[in-house]
């Protein structure tokens, strides 16, 4: 059966796409995940406004259910601080300097990811659970799912930071035919060239990261200085 689907594929009509049409795609794509992350969050906003403002027996924000201000800042310091590498990064992959753009990116990696660490560490000190009232369940579902989105955005990243780290010696990578699509019948290459790619997924990462740094100083306020 695989057989008879691999010589019924007709590649021509799937080869040869221009990387400025992937390009825009992924830019495109960035921009439409990021607006929809909005409205997610803004879920949780409005949760916490809104549970607030009932107060119900006095039970939103009990004396006992305290956020620690010290490491909700770090995170929050982190996630910004990788964020501005992200940004300064794209400015050096624009304007050609590849190097110093794979040492933000990798920076930024780090810093991303130890958010999450500090994030967790956090959770692993607190006295309350989500149980604890209005306001420990929106802390605890808000900083979950910051927490689900930087392991997605880190994952991101750290696929461009390979792909440069992997063709830095090459301006133009020779990819052999049918590389990372698994069939053995694929007659021409996925990407003609993959550093093309890194650009516009750097500029869509890029714009989704700093929105969710946006977000984590949002959460900063709201779940720690209110």
């Amino acid at each position: 059966m695989t057989e008879l689907a691999a010589l019924s594929t007709d590649y021509e009509v799937v080869e040869g796409e221009p990387p400025e049409l992937l390009g825009r795609n992924l830019v495109s794509a960035g921009h439409m995940f990021t607006s929809a992350s909005a409205f997610f969050f803004m879920a949780f906003v409005f949760a916490y406004f809104y549970l607030r403002s009932l107060n119900n027996a006095g039970m939103f924000h009990p004396k006992h259910v305290d956020a620690p201000v010290g490491w909700g800042t770090a995170v929050m310091v982190l996630t910004v601080l990788s964020a501005v590498l992200a940004r300064l990064g794209l400015a050096d992959q624009r304007a050609g300097r590849r190097p110093q753009w794979r040492q933000k990116g990798s920076l930024a990696l780090v810093l991303g990811l130890a958010a999450i660490v500090v994030q967790a560490v956090e959770w692993a000190t607190l006295d309350f659970g989500p149980a604890s009232g209005g306001f420990a369940s929106v802390f605890y579902g808000w900083t979950a799912f910051m927490v689900l989105f930087a392991a997605g955005a880190m994952f991101w990243l750290e696929t461009l930071v390979a792909t440069a780290v992997r063709y830095r010696n090459q301006a133009t990578p020779t990819v052999p035919p049918g590389h990372a699509s698994g069939d053995p019948d694929r007659p021409g290459s996925d990407i003609a060239n993959p550093l093309t790619v890194i650009r516009p997924g750097l500029e869509a990462f890029s714009f989704f990261w700093t929105f969710l740094a946006g977000v984590s100083v949002l959460a900063w306020v709201v779940l720690y200085l209110i």
